[in-house]
């Protein structure tokens, strides 16, 4: 019997959108083994996760439908057999229960009603003839498998630690009270890694030969990125599950995929081994994936885009792709800075006036009791301070949770903090009021993570851009706030002609383009970065952080940029500050928090990064072997 699990054969699919036909997948032919990893990576729009859908049975009929191609699946206990040719009665048989699939968005993908435990018996009741107490007890190993809850024994140990009197019964009381608690609780209650591990206990709860993860750990801080990873290795070799890893992030698949299909336009551009992939790729496509993140080993003047190694063009309607010539100016962007270079940075900025000054700022949630009084506090930001530098940026990285967002959010009083101070070029934050408030605000600005909910879906791009424009009265005619406004969509690469079109009709790159240009229309000195890239594609990430440096070179701007992700930060930052739990784990020079981390909480950040290196790839697959 044939060791393939997977087969799929010349796959197309297409939508049909307002009557127009749209290919989104096309022509495509791969194969999963029994116990491989699969790794699956493109930018958005290249046909990843309709490949995924297609295989599990879910595109949307209308307006998507499979137009050509087999998919055949097997196990060693079940018959080759075409998915494609299967009714749907017939395909429930497999989805699910062979072959499973873990969603980007797992807060999404659970229903906010329904307690954890209650929608984990009910997807192993689907497939699955048992009753409800069998299927809470699976629910139960399902989650420990997933180390959501600890096993029987490690809970035991812990009880026994805390009260060594307990009798056995009443341990076995409270272990089921323990494991009844997690169970009965609602997604909003739980982490994004949480609710991940619950969609993982979830997808693994039949015991799937196939299962499938869409970008799972997208939306995640790294250190917990690193951990859904470190647990998917480990059902897949303990369960000889095969996987398929779908991302855009090829230094994420570096850390658990044996073989990796490149995708681009709906086609698979390269396959091969990951260590090949890594070591020699083929496709200017897949060279500019892998220069484009930034590595924190590196300090580049400019990461490489994907348009620095491909050219594409129509030729009798085929999509042709040919490889850049890079010439010396454009590797000459690309080259390291050099150390006295950075000696010289940091000695003109450390000459150069405090822009911004935080000293012991403390910002706090209330917690509220009967009738609504204030019992507590909980403290995001805790006796914080801190200087920014005028033409410096300024990172502020830690985990979700830490403070970051608070943080930003009370320089701009968007928060009011609960003690402190705030200087802004000697002015006192906190104290302004009215006018002075409102000519402070000209010069800070934000721009937020998420750009579609930055912007007003009724409002055109252009009237976006104007609108700070109108309500600080800068520029008065119609005609000066259009020309401002064509100006600042090209100064941040977009066309001026799109001034008129609305939001939705924009990627999320070409997004928080727009947002920038509206953060840069009343000319301010100081702008917060609010984890502006992490929504983005690699390749998209790259060309807004490389437009972020141009426009400071530009406007002698200042930044905090914030970000869970250490190896952005580092690229973007002359100096670092690390939180954890709302206060300040170390603050020095980007270069030196990389080098020589002072604390192990700072370790653990740098460790979870996913750098892709060769030596990285090289002791996965040794450690798989000895596995």
């Amino acid at each position: 019997m044939s060791d393939t699990i997977l087969d799929v054969r010349h796959l197309s699919v297409e939508f049909e959108v307002e009557g127009r036909i749209i290919p989104a997948v096309n022509d495509i032919s791969f194969q999963v083994k029994r116990g491989q990893t699969l790794g699956i990576v493109g930018e958005s729009g290249s046909g990843k996760s309709v490949t995924s859908l297609a295989v599990m049975g879910l595109i949307p009929s209308p307006p998507g439908r499979i137009v050509g191609g087999e998919i055949h699946f097997q196990t060693p206990d079940t018959p080759a057999v075409d998915l494609c040719a299967l009714s749907e009665d017939q395909r429930q048989a497999y989805r699910g229960g062979q072959v499973a699939m873990i969603f980007q968005e797992p807060m999404s993908s659970l229903n906010p009603v329904y307690t954890i435990g209650f929608q984990l018996v009910e997807a192993i009741r689907q497939h699955q003839d048992i009753s409800k107490e069998e299927a809470q007890g699976q629910a139960i190993e399902r989650l420990q498998e997933v180390k959501l809850l600890p096993n029987v024994a490690q809970q035991r140990a812990a009880l026994q630690t805390e009260n060594p009197h307990l009798s056995n019964m009443a341990l076995m009381a409270q272990i089921e009270a323990q494991q009844q608690a997690m169970l009965n609780r609602y997604p909003h209650e739980l982490s994004g890694g949480q609710i991940q591990r619950v969609m993982i206990a979830m997808a693994i709860s039949c015991n799937p030969a196939l299962l499938i993860a869409d970008e799972p750990t997208t939306a995640l801080d790294v250190t917990v990125q690193a951990t859904i990873l470190d647990l998917l290795r480990e059902l897949r070799d303990r369960r000889g599950m095969s996987l398929i890893f779908i991302t855009h992030d090829l230094g994420i698949i570096a850390e658990i995929a044996d073989q990796v299909a490149v995708m681009y336009q709906g086609q698979i551009v390269e396959t091969g081994p990951v260590l090949d992939i890594f070591a020699t790729p083929q496709h200017p496509y897949t060279k500019g994936l892998l220069a484009c993140r930034p590595r924190p080993d590196q300090r580049r003047r400019r990461l490489p885009t994907v348009a620095d190694f491909m050219a594409t063009e129509l030729e009798q309607g085929q999509l042709t792709i040919r490889e850049k010539v890079l010439d010396a100016a454009v590797l000459a962007q690309f080259s390291s800075l050099t150390e006295p270079e950075l000696e010289v940075r940091a000695q003109t900025l450390a000459a150069s006036a405090p822009l911004l000054a935080v000293e012991n700022l403390k910002v706090g949630y209330p917690i509220r009791g009967v009738f609504g009084k204030t019992q507590r506090y909980v403290m995001a930001v805790n006796d914080v301070s801190f200087q920014v530098r005028q033409g410096e940026t300024f990172g502020l990285v830690g985990e979700s949770g830490c403070g970051k967002t608070t943080l930003g959010r009370a320089l701009l009083r968007l928060v009011t903090p609960l003690g402190g101070k705030i200087w802004f070029e000697g002015r006192d934050v906190l104290t302004l009021q009215g006018q002075a408030l409102r000519t402070l605000r000209r010069d800070m600005q934000i721009v937020f993570q998420d750009p579609y909910s930055s912007l007003d879906p009724r409002m055109s791009v252009g009237a976006a851009i104007a609108e700070p424009l109108k309500i600080h009265g800068v520029v008065k005619s119609k005609r000066n706030q259009q020309e401002r406004v064509a100006y600042l969509l090209e100064r941040v690469g977009m066309p001026t002609d799109c001034m008129n079109r609305f939001p939705h009709e924009f990627s999320g790159g070409q997004r928080q383009r727009i947002c920038i240009a509206r953060a840069l229309a009343l000319n301010p000195k100081f702008i917060i970065c609010d984890e502006s890239v992490s929504a983005l594609d690699v390749s998209v990430q790259a060309q807004v952080l490389n437009l972020l440096k141009e426009l400071q070179a530009e406007f002698d701007l200042t930044y905090i940029f914030i970000s869970h992700d250490l190896a952005v930060v580092k690229f973007m930052s002359d100096r670092i500050m690390v939180m954890n739990r709302g206060q300040m784990e170390e603050i020095g020079p980007a270069e030196a928090i990389y080098r020589q981390p002072q604390t192990a909480y700072t370790q653990k950040l740098i460790q979870a990064i996913p750098v892709g290196s060769l030596d990285r790839i090289q002791e996965l697959q040794k450690d798989r072997l000895v596995a």
